[in-house]
């Protein structure tokens, strides 16, 4: 089993060196912003829910030298090679195809804030796995980001960052996606878990020593994603705002665990019931990781875990398959607790258990994927690491 604190996906290269192959000059700096794995509060984040993101060893880091003259060029060590040249002045949503449009959509983004900046040279480099639901996105937009903020003295907060990149994904890439995983990227500390909440955007940094506990928090990337993932996290974002505007609320997070019943006796389907069900109950169950964290309880949030993932597989329907057996498997293998984390329908999967089970979880859900015929899974420990900032 790799871990992230033995092995990084690939070899680590130095992307300053990198970007001098590319670009024969060498870089203003190196910046990187890491990628996330959610301890609950899936899905609620669009719902101005709770979340408690952790941020992972696992960084996208970039090269960037500023250029005055409005060009934007753009390189990735995992692309095809070829540079993306664009205008700033002419950056608009939708006209960016392929991985240069979250890059690029940063730079709309600041620019559409009022934010006087202008072009780039820039080398990508990321060993946070892609399609796994751990986030790779976000960590491209806040990386680059983090540098604009930089070369240009913009003098933002890490939180205003994360709402620029968010609107990036949102208004340029055409993602509806929440504020988590750029607030995870942006904020998380190491050693921390984030409580956030997405409402205002209040934060707290809780103590996330796992090690010492005798526990680690393995993810299991399934290495699948379903082809129906964006479409489906669109219609089921559609179908909380639906339910909210027929309750009268401003969002679902409005909602008390206590008229939870009430309110979905009030709405006319089944379908908007079951979201709503989730997005109550989610919410809670965040509070309640929190209230076990803050007593020092860590091996009392298993079961949370999974009660959480039953709510997505159930209620939201977001699993598929290959999550549904990673978490049943590993719970059996002796996880403390195991759920679903990221948009769903493939990605990955996060499971507590004490260190020394840890291998032997991994080779369980790797024997349990090989009988099902599916694709070898990926296991690896996460560290709480920290959010986006300067490597030189």
């Amino acid at each position: 089993m790799t871990t992230a604190t033995d092995a990084a996906p690939h070899r680590r290269r130095v992307p300053a060196e990198d970007f001098r192959a590319v670009y024969a000059t060498a870089p203003d700096g190196v910046w990187a912003a890491p990628g996330r794995v959610n301890l609950i509060g899936e899905h609620t984040d669009y719902n101005d829910g709770f979340v408690l993101p952790v941020a992972l060893p696992h960084t996208t880091r970039a090269a960037v030298r500023r250029r005055d003259d409005g060009v934007l060029r753009l390189h990735s060590a995992q692309g095809d090679g070829a540079v993306t040249e664009l205008r700033v002045d002419a950056l608009t949503p939708g006209a960016v195809p392929g991985w240069a449009r979250y890059p690029a959509g940063v730079v709309w983004a600041l620019r559409d804030a009022g934010h006087p900046v202008g072009g780039a040279d820039v080398h990508i480099d990321s060993e946070v796995p892609t399609g796994a639901g751990l986030s790779s996105s976000a960590a491209l937009e806040c990386a680059l980001a983090t540098a604009y903020d930089d070369l240009y003295a913009l003098g933002l907060a890490p939180a205003a960052l994360a709402v620029l990149a968010q609107r990036a994904e949102n208004a340029f890439v055409g993602v509806p996606c929440g504020v988590m995983d750029q607030m995870a990227a942006t904020c998380c500390a190491e050693g921390r878990a984030l409580f956030l909440d997405t409402r205002d955007l209040t934060q707290r940094q809780v103590p996330l020593d796992v090690a010492a506990a005798g526990l680690r928090l393995l993810v299991l990337d399934t290495r699948v994603k379903h082809d129906l993932a964006d479409g489906a996290y669109a219609g089921r974002r559609a179908g909380c705002e639906r339910a909210a505007a027929l309750l009268g609320v401003p969002a679902l997070r409005d909602i008390a665990p206590a008229g939870l019943d009430a309110a979905l006796r009030r709405l006319p389907d089944g379908e908007l019931r079951s979201l709503v069900r989730h997005v109550v109950t989610e919410d809670a169950r965040v509070q309640q990781v929190i209230a076990l964290l803050d007593a020092g309880d860590l091996r009392g949030i298993g079961p949370v875990l999974t009660a959480g993932h039953a709510s997505l597989r159930d209620d939201f329907r977001v699993s598929c398959p290959e999550t549904d057996l990673a978490v049943r498997t590993a719970v059996a293998a002796g996880a403390l607790g195991a759920r679903m984390t990221g948009g769903g329908f493939g990605g990955s999967v996060l499971a507590l258990v004490t260190e020394g089970d840890t291998e032997r979880v991994g080779r369980a859900v790797s024997e349990a994927f090989a009988a099902a015929g599916h694709r070898a899974p990926r296991a690896f420990t996460a560290v709480p690491s920290a959010g986006a900032r300067r490597l030189g």
